[in-house]
């Protein structure tokens, strides 16, 4: 039996929790007792969320743990230094040491991260490369695997490390059935951005959204000016001007950033070339699609898909 333990404080934030059901539901779905969850905390007893409930935990020091998962919480809060001695030492006799959110912030002060990938909630990504200059943050990462320590980006990103780690430890196949019982509608890889193209274009009315709904169903497909207008029910002019106005950029643009996502996260979920990533999600060439990565990040999709595929391998080692 895995034992993995989750490490809570004082004001700590209540979503991560939710880490729990994914390795209940590899028990259940495994039709084994492979995981043993444990929440806990360094004294034991109850301990206070940000929301003012209280949960019960185990004291840290009276089990051996396979994984032990820092929580984070909203001011990026500090332990005390017993409890950063015993992190310091944690890699020691703890197989996987890991962190949701500004649990990066913990195991940084306790030296795991110096000269380390990791990632944390994009917010106090600023604040964390000031404190913690010798680690190598990717802040737009949902999660990173730097040999022992595994840390995730914010709240939500924990249930995706939490799926990386059991597909790590049971396969892809009970990974996929644990997400589906807990209805996920996408498994995000590591690789995968922070910030969603639909989140950011945060359309106003239910015409335009209509309109990104169609986009992000039909990307394989050519989406003119006017077909998109035809969607929303206005003329081609009426329909750039309002897009643009509710979401700051125009048409073209969110069809292109919605391919962009969209060919990354295939990058993330599989070994698919190039060129059938530039097809499935409208680019039509590879060119285009190199074009539109450099605007998005820079960087072309074959360094992308390096990156993706490096996070892919440390995730199963």
């Amino acid at each position: 039996m895995h034992t993995v333990g989750l490490l809570v404080f004082p004001n700590f934030q209540a979503l991560g929790l939710a880490v729990g059901s994914v390795f209940e539901y590899a028990n259940i779905l495994s039709e084994s007792k492979f995981y043993h969850f444990r929440l806990v905390s360094e004294h034991g007893g109850p301990v206070m969320t940000s929301q003012t409930f209280s949960v019960n935990t185990e004291r840290l020091v009276d089990a051996n743990y396979d994984t032990l998962i820092v929580g984070g919480d909203n001011d990026c809060l500090l332990p005390s230094t017993n409890l950063l001695a015993y992190l310091r030492d944690a890699p020691k006799h703890i197989r996987r040491v890991a962190s949701i959110c500004t649990g990066a912030f913990v195991l940084a002060e306790a030296g795991l991260l110096e000269g380390k990938r990791a990632t944390t909630h994009w917010f106090h990504a600023n604040s964390f490369k000031k404190n913690y200059p010798n680690v190598i943050l990717d802040e737009d990462r949902i999660f990173v695997v730097d040999g022992q320590i595994w840390t995730s980006a914010g709240l939500t990103a924990g249930i995706d490390l939490a799926l990386a780690i059991v597909e790590s430890d049971l396969g892809p196949e009970i990974t996929r059935q644990v997400a589906r019982k807990l209805v996920i509608y996408q498994r995000r890889g590591g690789g995968q951005s922070q910030f969603s193209t639909l989140l950011d274009l945060d359309a106003k009315t239910d015409r335009v959204q209509m309109v990104l709904n169609y986009v992000r169903e039909n990307l394989k497909n050519e989406l003119t000016i006017e077909m998109l207008a035809e969607v929303a029910n206005l003329s081609p002019r009426q329909f750039s001007r309002i897009f643009t106005d509710e979401t700051g950029i125009s048409p073209a643009k969110a069809v292109e950033r919605l391919r962009v996502e969209a060919a990354r996260l295939m990058m993330d979920s599989g070994h698919h070339p190039i060129e059938i990533i530039a097809r499935e999600t409208g680019f039509g060439d590879r060119e285009r699609m190199r074009q539109a990565f450099l605007r998005a990040f820079g960087q072309s999709p074959q360094a992308i898909q390096r990156l993706s595929l490096g996070n892919a391998r440390a995730a199963v080692l």
